[in-house]
Parts: structure tokens; C-alpha cells; sequence
């Protein structure tokens, strides 16, 4: 049997995998050499180190727009890498367009003029506040006003403490040694969009969960980090310099906006956008406080000279109640996270147990739903299959050995069940003795494949509590189609499974159009056969079993026939079927066996010792399996004023095959008086331990045995085998199926004396077989009348 693995996605970065990162690691390493080459009087122009700057840019607008285009990225998500995209690119033609003309005028030409300079001045302002603004609009998940508060509140606290230092390491120094005339407005435009950068990056990382991967997010803070320091050089950093700062900076800038697009790309395509924000708020949480410290710390460096003592000491005295009031709203805020975990905890195990069976903690009938219209919705959603399992007589477990020993075989079956899958596959409990299996990224021979795996870990017999049970299934499978909605894919599991019931146990089925007009057929007859039972359509025939010595008729098999009033004769291998699964065997057999009873009672009045001594009646395991089944049989026979020997119970070995509270019932009519015969005998599974543990009285030997013994074939051995069995074991022995004269000689010759057959006598109604109601001769008196049954249903 060939299982087959379908490939998983391999995770890849956006647009194109790799390459991003490798072009923009090429373009630092090319700003490096022209810096150190221009410091170092060999290098050119200075605007051609311009050039490996705008490349990076453009390289990482290409890599965020390719981001917001990869499957699984959320909305949100998406139109942020989208604007980042456009941001990033804007600052690529702010560099490209100047650097050109520069380079096109040449060594002697003059920088450029009139509109050029403007717009790109305007170019570059835009895109870094659109960098700003697309972080400061990051989709937030769902907040309370009170945690809206604190959001703010720490971002605050950490732009005033962060920007304070920043600006007292440099902005503040630069902007004293200069003088007041000397571009106020370039360091208000450079500090404002500093501090924006600041607050941006602080949102970032202090909110919760939500579309944007926290990691693409962090790295993201680190390039306006970077950004801001860029800014910071170039404010100190005179124009005469030989290398301009940005000209270092931005390339790194690029390298980290193409890592966060990769991050983004490979967590959607990994389906685990949005995680790991929680395992990192611990540490997010500590930024506030870090602020706070390294406020302190100015605090520190502005007195350290020139203060008296009155102030060091009330400065002290700020920095320690400062950090009091940190430690202790730390301690209070660590205590709070401690409970939100437990909350946290608590929902999902609520959330486990509103998706899962309580029983099996296989996925319950809704999250099955759930995960199979994802998967119907996703790229892959025409190689989707569904298996519908549903046990065969399970019912019957629970009626004879109790529900802890179903409550066990449903957890031995649920354990085979995951065994038989893929961990991308999903196995549930759709309810009672249903389950179902969702297979992804499957052809249709690779679900039948499946299928298969499952009857053959269910022919193994499964250990509840101390028995051990064969478990049978019937599986539909489904395979989805163009166009095919949850709803329509079980829906064809579910006729696929009750097809497969049809055909028998341990069988599945695919879904093919048109098996649904025999499902429903089936189930028309249902309805039709409850009205026959109760509407006077059934009524019973009979064959006898006859002695094969003196030709006399020595007992009776019952047999029911349906006459409906439309379609006339309904075949039983048509209905009987249809009553097992039904449950409607149980009234209808109830009905068969007082008629049964009745009947025998009327012809030991009318033809005494004439008429059969006997009548037997097929009863199936579900029938056995009814609490009240023994005291039913018992009643029938006193309300016909028979003995209890005259009733002969004909039980195939499947039927009693579960052990149990079967074996416990057939044991009752036995001790009542009752005779037990074991039907198409040689044909079950363990027919030689069915000898031992279930009461026999007489084996029925099955019509295959029959056919073609008298030709010398493997079957005369099994004949001549049951037969000695049963006179070993002090037991009746009838042939089945005897359909040739040569055959009753062949039988009688190995020691059989009972026989039944169309040979010796067809089925019929009561009022014509009471014809062979007649003495076969002399030796009929010689010959015993022993209690035996008839065969088949």
C-alpha cells in the first residue's frame, strides 16, 4: 500500500527568497569601500556614494511590497507593508534623482538648482513621515480603555526618556555650539521627526498582539533606530566631510527593512503570524523603566559638577523615590501578568474543551467544520478528502457490556484513528460511534489509500477493560470537487458510508454521483417496511428439515416474505439488510417468532405426531442484544402452551461473536428449555471457541460445504469433520443446501441423518406445506424425532 506525503510549503522570503538580502549585503559592503576609499583621497564624486544607497532602498521597497502579497498575510498587515513600500521607495528616488544629476554634470558642474533641490527635500520628508505614520497606524489588536491608557502612557514615557538622551548625547551639544541663525528649523524638522520615529518604534513594541509579525515589527524599530543616529551624525558631521553619513546608514537601513519583509513573509506562509508576542511582553514591559533609568541617569551627569549640597541631596532623594515607585509598580505589574497568564491558561483549556470531544480529545463536530471550510478555502481546497467513519453494531457494546466498555473501544479506536493519518490531518469525533478524518493535499486513490489503512488497523481486535472486541467499520469517502462546500462534502461521506453499509462490514466507499438515488432508496424502504410490520404485509413461510433416512419431516425452519402493495414481492436480501440497520429486525422478529410459535401449536393439535416436533427462528445479534430478548422468547412460548424444546433459536456465529451480554442471553433461553442451533456453520471466524463458550444443540453446516461433495472435493473432508465433531460432542448435525440426490447419499454415507434443501422441500406458506403432513412409511416409526431447526432469513 503506498502512502503518500505531500511536500509542505517550504518557507521563503518575499518576491524573491534570498535575494534581497544578498543584493542589499552587497550594496554596505560597496558604501564601506567607497567611504574608505574617499577618506583615504582615492575615491571619486562624491554624490557616486549616494548611488549604492538608493539601490538598497529601492531593493527593500521591492521586498515590503512583495510581503503584503504573500498568501496568508493578513489585511492589515498587508496595507502596512504596502505604505512601507511606497515610503521606502520614495526615499530611493529622493537619492536616485539628485545623485543623477550630479553625476551627469560632471567633476565641474554646479550642484543642482530650481526645482530639483525642492523636490527632493519634499521626497524625503514624506517618505520618512510616512514611515512614521504607517507605524504609528500598525493595527493594535483589541484593547480596553484602560490598556489604551497604559499603551499611551509607556509610549510617552519612553519617547521623553529615550529622546532626552539622545538628545543631551548630541543634538543638545550640537545646537548650543552653534549659533542661534544657524538652520534652527533643520534640527526642529530632524528632532521632530526623531521623536515621531521614537514613538512609532515605542508602539510598536509595547502593543499586543495583532496582524504584524512582532519580530518584523522589532526589527522595523531598529532600522528608525538607525535612522535616527544617521540624522544625529549628519547634524555634527560638517558638509566638507569626504563621506556624508546617510551614504553609510541608509544601505543598513535597507538590510533591516528587507529582513523584517522576510520575517513577515515566512510567518504567514508558516501560519504563525501574530505569535510570539506574548512570550516577548515580559521583556517589553521593562522599557518604561529603562526610560525611567536612563532619566535618572541624566539627572546624574547635569548635577555631578557645580551643585551644592542641598541639591545632590534633594536629587538623590528624586532618584530614589523614583525607583521605589518603579520597583514597587514593577512588583505589582509582574504580580498582574502572573494572573493574566492563569487567565490566559484557563481560556484555552476552555477553548480545548469547547473544540474538543471530552472523551477522545480528538477535535469535536465543530472545529472539524471549521478546519474543513479553511481548508476548502485555501489554495489547495480541490485536494481535500474527507473519511466518514461510523462503527458497525457498536450499540450493541454498550447494551451487553456496559458503557465503560464503550466508552474504552471508542478511545482504542480513536487511538488508530490518528495513527492512520498525517500530523496536518485532522481526526474527530463527530458524535456517538461517528468520526471523521479531514485529509489535505490528497488524490482521490490517496484517500481511498487512507481508508484502507483504517479497516486494516481496525482488524486488529481492540483491549476495553477486560474484553477484547473485533470492531467493524463502514467508511465513506468524499472527495471535494470544483465549487464543493463543507456542507456538500460530508454530505457525500455520509451516502458514501451508508453505501458501504449496504455492501457489508469492514468495506468502504467513495462518493461517486448517483450513489445518493440508492441511499435514499434504502431509506425509502426503511420507511415502507415499518409500515409493513405494522400494516399486515409480512407473513412467514416454511421449509422443513426432513430425516434423510425415512424422508420424514421432523422440523420446521420459519422464513418471512414481504407482498407490498405496489412494488408485489420484495426479495429478503433486499429488506433483511435494511432491518439490521434500521433496528426494525427487533418488532419484526418479535412478530416472527409468535407467529413461529403459534403455528407449531396449531398443527401438534391438528396433525399430533404427524406434524414437525420442532420450528426454529433465525434471530440476529441484535436482536440478542435487547435486554428484554430472553423474556420475550419465554413469554411466546407459554402464550402458544408449546414446551420450551419445540422452540429452536438459529444464531449465526458474527452474531455472538462480542462475547458478553449476548452469550448471556442465549445461555438464559437455554436454561429455560430452549434449543440453540448454530447457523452456516464453518464460515465465521472462530467457530471451534463459539463451541465453548455458546450453548449449542445443534450444528447447521453451511450450503458452501454442500455444493460439489459429492465430486470428491476439499469439502467432503470439512462435512465428514463437523459431523464427527457433533456426534463427539453429543450434538444434532443438519446439511444445509442440499440441492441433488447424489448429495443426500454422499451425506448419508459420512453420517448425516438431517438435511434441508430445495431438493427435499422448498419454502412455503402454512396451508401447503401441512400436504407433507403425511407418515413416511413404516421405518418413520424407528426413527427418533430429535429437536432441530431450519436455516436462513
Amino acid at each position: 500500500m503506498r502512502i503518500v506525503h505531500p511536500g509542505r510549503k517550504r518557507a521563503a522570503g518575499p518576491a524573491w527568497g534570498r535575494l534581497p538580502v544578498v543584493l542589499t549585503a552587497a550594496m554596505i559592503l560597496t558604501a564601506t569601500a567607497w567611504a574608505a576609499a574617499q577618506v583615504g583621497g582615492r575615491g571619486g564624486p562624491k554624490a557616486l556614494g549616494w548611488l549604492p544607497a538608493a539601490f538598497a532602498l529601492a531593493t527593500a521597497a521591492a521586498a515590503a511590497i512583495g510581503a503584503a502579497r504573500v498568501p496568508g498575510v493578513p489585511p492589515g498587515a498587508a496595507r502596512f507593508w504596502r505604505h512601507l513600500g511606497a515610503a521606502v521607495a520614495l526615499a530611493a528616488a529622493s537619492l536616485a534623482l539628485p545623485t543623477t544629476a550630479l553625476l551627469r554634470a560632471g567633476p565641474a558642474g554646479d550642484p543642482p538648482a530650481g526645482w530639483l533641490p525642492v523636490a527632493t527635500e519634499l521626497m524625503s520628508s514624506t517618505a520618512v513621515a510616512l514611515v512614521v505614520w504607517a507605524l504609528l497606524r500598525v493595527p493594535v489588536g483589541r484593547l480596553t480603555p484602560g490598556q489604551w491608557v497604559r499603551l499611551l502612557l509607556d509610549t510617552v514615557t519612553v519617547v521623553v526618556g529615550v529622546g532626552l538622551v539622545i538628545w543631551y548625547a548630541s543634538f543638545g551639544a550640537a545646537f548650543l555650539a552653534r549659533p542661534v541663525d544657524d538652520s534652527p528649523w533643520t534640527q526642529l524638522v530632524v528632532g521632530s521627526l526623531l521623536l515621531g520615529g521614537l514613538a512609532a518604534v515605542a508602539k510598536a513594541v509595547l502593543m499586543g498582539p495583532g496582524p504584524v509579525d512582532p519580530g518584523a515589527l522589532r526589527t522595523l524599530g531598529m532600522s528608525l533606530l538607525v535612522g535616527g543616529c544617521s540624522a544625529a551624525a549628519a547634524s555634527v558631521v560638517p558638509d566638507t566631510a569626504a563621506v556624508a553619513p546617510g551614504q553609510l546608514f541608509t544601505p543598513v537601513i535597507a538590510m533591516l527593512t528587507v529582513l523584517a519583509a522576510r520575517r513577515q513573509a515566512v510567518a504567514a506562509l508558516r501560519g504563525s503570524t501574530g505569535r510570539g508576542a506574548r512570550r516577548a511582553e515580559r521583556s517589553y514591559r521593562l522599557l518604561p523603566y529603562v526610560a525611567l533609568a536612563a532619566t535618572d541617569v541624566l539627572l546624574l551627569l547635569a548635577t555631578r559638577a557645580g551643585a551644592d549640597l542641598r541639591r545632590t541631596v534633594v536629587v538623590a532623594g528624586a532618584i530614589a523615590v523614583t525607583s521605589l515607585v518603579a520597583v514597587r509598580q514593577f512588583a505589582a505589574s509582574a504580580d498582574n501578568a502572573r494572573l493574566v497568564r492563569q487567565l490566559r491558561g484557563q481560556e484555552e483549556r476552555l477553548r480545548h474543551q469547547a473544540d474538543h470531544d471530552a472523551l477522545t480529545q480528538l477535535a469535536n463536530r465543530g472545529l472539524f467544520a471549521d478546519r474543513l471550510d479553511a481548508a476548502l478555502a485555501g489554495e489547495d481546497g480541490q485536494r481535500i478528502a474527507v473519511l466518514l467513519v461510523d462503527l458497525d453494531d457498536f450499540k450493541s457494546v454498550n447494551d451487553t457490556l456496559g458503557h465503560a466498555v464503550g466508552d474504552q473501544l471508542l478511545l482504542g479506536v480513536a487511538g488508530r484513528l490518528r495513527q492512520c493519518v498525517r500530523p496536518e490531518d485532522t481526526v474527530a469525533r463527530l458524535g456517538g460511534d461517528e468520526f471523521g478524518v479531514l485529509l489535505r493535499g490528497v488524490a482521490p486513490a490517496d484517500a481511498e489509500a487512507a481508508a484502507g489503512r483504517v479497516l486494516a488497523s481496525l482488524a486488529t481486535p481492540v483491549d476495553a477493560d477486560e474484553h477484547r472486541l473485533l470492531v467493524r467499520a463502514s467508511i465513506g469517502v468524499a472527495v471535494a470537487g470544483p465549487g464543493d462546500r463543507s456542507g456538500t462534502l460530508l454530505r457525500n461521506a455520509d451516502i458514501a458510508m451508508y453505501a458501504a453499509k449496504e455492501r457489508g462490514k469492514s468495506v468502504y466507499l467513495r462518493y461517486v454521483p448517483g450513489m445518493a438515488t440508492n441511499v435514499l432508496e434504502h431509506a425509502r424502504l426503511g420507511a415502507q417496511l415499518r409500515e409493513a410490520i405494522h400494516g399486515g404485509q409480512l407473513y412467514p413461510v416454511f421449509q422443513p428439515v426432513t430425516d434423510l433416512i425415512s424422508g420424514r419431516i421432523i422440523g420446521m425452519e420459519t422464513l418471512v416474505r414481504w407482498t407490498h402493495p405496489v412494488r408485489g414481492q420484495v426479495q429478503p436480501v433486499e429488506f433483511i439488510p435494511t432491518a439490521e440497520r434500521t433496528g426494525l429486525i427487533v418488532p419484526m422478529g418479535r412478530w416472527l417468532l409468535a407467529e413461529a410459535c403459534g403455528r407449531l401449536a396449531r398443527w401438534k393439535r391438528e396433525y399430533g405426531e404427524h406434524g414437525p416436533a420442532t420450528i426454529g427462528v433465525n434471530v440476529s445479534g441484535r436482536q440478542l442484544a435487547e435486554p428484554r430478548f430472553a423474556a420475550d422468547t419465554a413469554a411466546a412460548v407459554l402464550a402458544a402452551g408449546l414446551e420450551p424444546h419445540n422452540l429452536v433459536l438459529e444464531v449465526t456465529e458474527d452474531s455472538v461473536l462480542t462475547g458478553g451480554e449476548v452469550i448471556e442471553t442465549l445461555r438464559q433461553v437455554h436454561a429455560f428449555g430452549v434449543k440453540i442451533a448454530l447457523d452456516d456453520f464453518g464460515t465465521g471466524q472462530s467457530s471451534l471457541g463459539l463451541l465453548r463458550s455458546c450453548p449449542v444443540d445443534i450444528l447447521k453446516l453451511d450450503k458452501s460445504f454442500v455444493d460439489g461433495i459429492a465430486e470428491g472435493t476439499g469439502q467432503a473432508a470439512i462435512a465428514t469433520a463437523v459431523v464427527r465433531m457433533a456426534q463427539a460432542l453429543g450434538l444434532d448435525a443438519v446439511a444445509e443446501g442440499i440441492e441433488e440426490q447424489k448429495q443426500v447419499e454422499f451425506l448419508t454415507g459420512i453420517g448425516y441423518h438431517l438435511g434441508q434443501g430445495y431438493h427435499l422441500a422448498r419454502p412455503m406458506p402454512a396451508d401447503q406445506i401441512v400436504a407433507l403432513f403425511v407418515p413416511a412409511g413404516p421405518a418413520a416409526v424407528s426413527v427418533p424425532s430429535p429437536a432441530v431447526p431450519a436455516t436462513g432469513s
